[in-house]
């Protein structure tokens, strides 16, 4: 059979250009800058996000893609692939899976092999996770065995980010004013933990190195009980705090897979340039 697997752009994709020789499509994240709309990974990237906040004081938000937009896509695929795997954002933080799932339904009399997935994590993890079902497809998996596998592998994912701006997440509209207000005066940094797709507050922290620490400690935790190979640590602007924590996770565990990914536009627009955190999932037997 022949697969297409369509993402968003919260998912980390190093070329944008290979995608289609992988049979990967990126439907693009709007990030609306005042009055202005960008095409998320095509027209703004973390960089210019960041230097156009400190020139222009406007108000930043992020949109899902459109229904059309999707059902737009899936009509294009369908001619030339058997099946669409539709695997995307957290439906918790965005409301992108449920215009994937609407432009399926109005086609399921025309194109009816189309599975739409919820992720229920983000940027490199969504990307790890499709990676992972496009090695079960080369395998020579059913859609059925490939659509339980990807289920069982979200279910063991975990995710862990200090946030790295306050005033930002209060912008965007996913913190009220007075714990702004509050954690501001105290310099308070949360660090949270994504749960069944849900934010939750892991733990409150003063400084990043207290931060880092903390994490540091879940994963050394997590390592006692389960079988974790690959580790992700996820990071806004500042590229080379992540990769000094990375070497010294490295050398504390030396069997282990590393690397370090940007959490990319979007997220950015919503915890701010020095966002950093860190992910794995356990690895399953059979």
């Amino acid at each position: 059979m022949r697969i297409a697997w369509v993402t968003d752009s919260t998912a980390y994709i190093e070329d944008l250009s290979a995608c289609k020789g992988k049979d990967l499509y990126v439907v693009p994240m709007i990030i609306l800058f005042g009055d202005k709309e960008f095409k998320d990974g095509i027209d703004l990237t973390p960089q210019q996000l960041f230097d156009k906040l400190k020139e222009e004081k406007v108000e930043v938000k992020t949109s899902q893609p459109s229904i059309g937009t999707f059902k737009e896509l899936y009509e294009e695929l369908a001619e030339s692939y058997d099946h669409i795997f539709s695997v995307h954002v957290s439906s918790h933080f965005s409301g992108t899976l449920s215009s994937a799932h609407q432009a399926a339904e109005l086609l399921k009399e025309k194109v009816p092999s189309i599975t739409c997935i919820d992720s229920k994590t983000l940027t490199y993890p969504l990307t790890e996770l499709i990676e992972y079902g496009q090695s079960l497809q080369k395998e020579g998996k059913s859609i059925k065995e490939i659509t339980g596998a990807l289920e069982d592998k979200i279910r063991t994912r975990e995710v862990f980010v200090m946030v790295g701006s306050l005033e930002q997440l209060h912008k965007s509209g996913r913190m009220n004013g007075l714990s702004f207000f509050l954690g501001s005066m105290l310099n308070i940094k949360p660090i949270l933990s994504i749960a069944d797709g849900k934010l939750e507050v892991k733990d409150k922290v003063r400084s990043i190195n207290k931060g880092l620490s903390k994490m540091s400690q879940v994963l050394r935790d997590a390592s006692q009980t389960k079988n974790i190979k690959k580790v992700s640590i996820l990071h806004g602007l500042n590229h080379d705090e992540a990769e000094e924590w990375m070497g010294q996770l490295k050398a504390d565990y030396p069997d282990m897979e590393f690397g370090a990914y940007p959490l990319g536009t979007v997220i950015d627009v919503h915890a701010g340039a020095n966002t950093i955190g860190i992910s794995w999932s356990e690895e399953l037997e059979g």
